[in-house]
């Protein structure tokens, strides 16, 4: 979800935090406070820098506190809660930023001159600006939001300690601006190869891109994180970057070429995350098809790609079995996959390693979710071709065929973009063919925005390619009420399964996964009785943050985390509303003869 705003709960998770971190005491800097805006790749960058600075010994607390004073802490060394915290609110603020699209730099930067105004009022001593908006306009940050202390790119976050506290950025760096004495502190390295090694790595013979096997990989280090998410679930970092250079897509201008990172690497992570009380490990990259292509073990150029040995089988299988080793269930959610090289293979694996409990057979140790998010972006070739997307429209429809075929239950979500240069009503009406006859399980559709440094960023100044900004408006809504009609059909079919005259043997049942209580009692409704508690969960076919929820009816208290048997009793348009199969059992007693 883009420009979505994660403010620090005050509770935190420290994974595999040390437990005697030393301690800021003569610090300027004691405490700060975090804001993480973005994708679930951002929020990884956000959890590793949270947790080198809580390492350092620097307290986390709410960003609240820089608005609302004495808000209580967590400290670094044990973990607990702080009832009186050593300064009114933050000593400082880091505000990991995104600048994919123009409207989620608008939100970065209003969040970022909030921070500057509360500095200028005394509730604040340094304002820090980290991520994509640094790395892609680092120039023009200084004359956007005046007052940030310091920055660092996407490539640097393990500088994040220094430039926190005010240390010495590297000398070797151009000046950002023309009085290099008024210029905040900085580091952005221009892309992974310089800063692999301005970290003492050898990188002779690598590449940045590493189309030939020989790439620089992904190096950094995203164990010992302090999440930001509920503790039952969590994202696993596959890799970084991409080599498809779409038309419209800044994120290789951002974060660069694609690097996979190293097996034994992931292995390590979800082990962590595993032995963190993780149940639900969510794989996301900005291609994750490709992985490994880059480093030479991946699927491209294998002589034999059956098994789980190379590639994003070869992860898939890793992750499963980190559930395995510690002798425990777990879920493993595949994000962010790529139309163009989905091979037979793959879907062989993700067939393979299907977790049992939605269809598969188990041989395997799949802990596997018959799930995948994949963007498509276009169903028209016109459309793909121009969006150099390196798909035909009948390549992408017969990959959903297969994944539905040969995946038992595959749930997919999609995304798709609306009045992209040159898009004529004939493209459109493929796009709502296409839609309507695939039947997406979600559905997401963004209006083009213009983005500069793309292929695609001078394509509107043409009269004859530009889509006015109503057409784009309409042309989304034409297919987002499409998939609102195809997914509330699909719900009340589901929903329709349940007869609470018979609630025992009837009702489409699945496992939950519980989010949350919400702070609504239980209403009546289908299958449902007044009273008990309400709970926000997913099924399998419910990825976090961007899907739909199912809504489980309670007469137990349920805990996050907790993985509940339901059977569906009802629909609230994209939602679900479950109850669990226990509570529905009719329970017939003997009548003893005496």
């Amino acid at each position: 979800m883009l420009g979505r705003t994660v403010t620090m709960p005050i509770v935190l998770s420290f994974p595999s935090m040390p437990s005697s971190a030393p301690r800021a005491t003569k610090s300027e800097i004691r405490t700060v406070s975090f804001v993480s805006l973005g994708c679930p790749k951002n929020l990884v960058d956000s959890e590793k820098m949270l947790g080198l600075l809580a390492e350092d010994g620097l307290t986390v607390v709410s960003y609240d506190a820089c608005a609302f004073s004495e808000e209580p802490g967590v400290d670094a060394g044990t973990g607990q809660i702080i009832k009186s915290a050593p300064t009114k609110g933050a000593d400082a603020v880091v505000i990991n930023t995104c600048g994919f699209l123009e409207a989620s730099k608008e939100e970065s930067l209003q969040v970022i001159q909030d921070a500057i105004r509360a500095k200028e009022k005394g509730k604040l001593k340094r304002v820090i600006v980290a991520g994509c908006l640094v790395q892609r306009h680092r120039a023009k940050m200084l004359e956007w939001a005046p007052g940030i202390d310091a920055m660092v790119g996407v490539f640097d976050r393990d500088h994040i300690v220094e430039a926190v506290r005010g240390g010495a950025a590297t000398a070797k760096r151009e000046d950002i601006g023309k009085d290099a004495g008024a210029t905040p502190k900085y580091w952005i390295a221009g892309n992974a190869l310089v800063a692999a090694k301005e970290r003492g790595m050898k990188t002779t013979g690598l590449t940045v891109h590493g189309k030939d096997g020989q790439g620089v990989g992904y190096f950094e280090d995203d164990s010992a994180r302090l999440r930001i998410t509920p503790r039952h679930y969590a994202y696993l970092r596959m890799s970084e970057g991409c080599n498809q250079n779409c038309a419209f897509c800044t994120i290789p201008s951002i974060r660069g070429k694609m690097r996979s990172k190293p097996l034994e690497a992931i292995a390590r992570e979800a082990k962590e995350l595993v032995a963190d009380g993780v149940f639900e490990i969510n794989l996301i990259g900005q291609d994750t098809t490709s992985y490994g292509d880059d480093i030479g073990v991946g699927m491209a150029g294998a002589k034999s790609g059956k098994g789980f040995t190379r590639g994003m089988p070869a992860v898939l299988k890793t992750v499963s079995d980190a559930f395995n080793a510690a002798g425990v269930d777990g879920w493993v959610r595949l994000m962010y996959a790529y139309p163009s090289n989905f091979s037979d293979e793959m879907i062989d694996a993700l067939a393979a390693l299907t977790h049992p409990s939605c269809g598969g057979k188990g041989k395997s140790g799949g802990k596997v979710l018959p799930y995948i998010d994949i963007p498509l972006q276009h169903a028209s070739d016109h459309m793909l071709r121009a969006m150099k997307r390196n798909v035909s429209a009948a390549h992408q429809r017969e990959l959903m065929l297969k994944l539905r075929e040969r995946v038992p239950g595959m749930a997919i979500r999609t995304t798709f973009i609306s009045g992209f240069p040159g898009e004529t009503e004939d493209d459109h009406k493929k796009l709502l063919e296409f839609v309507e006859e695939i039947g997406f399980d979600a559905l997401g559709v963004f209006e083009y925005s213009h983005e500069e440094g793309t292929v695609a960023g001078t394509m509107e100044d043409d009269p004859k390619l530009a889509v006015p900004a109503e057409v784009k408006a309409r042309r989304r809504g034409e297919v987002m009420a499409l998939q609102q009609r195809i997914a509330f059909e699909q719900n009340a079919f589901v929903a329709e399964q349940f007869d609470e005259k018979n609630p025992a043997n009837t009702g489409v049942r699945f496992d939950i996964l519980i989010d949350s209580a919400t702070r609504t009692s239980g209403k009546k409704t289908s299958g449902v009785t007044e009273g008990g508690g309400l709970y926000t969960g997913r099924t399998y076919f419910q990825a976090p943050q961007i899907d739909a929820v199912t809504f489980v009816h309670s007469k137990k208290n349920l805990s996050p985390g907790e993985l509940v048997r339901c059977t569906t009793v009802g629909s609230d348009g994209y939602d679900f509303i479950a109850r669990p199969c226990e509570e529905l059992e009719k329970k017939v007693g003997l009548k003893i003869l005496r």
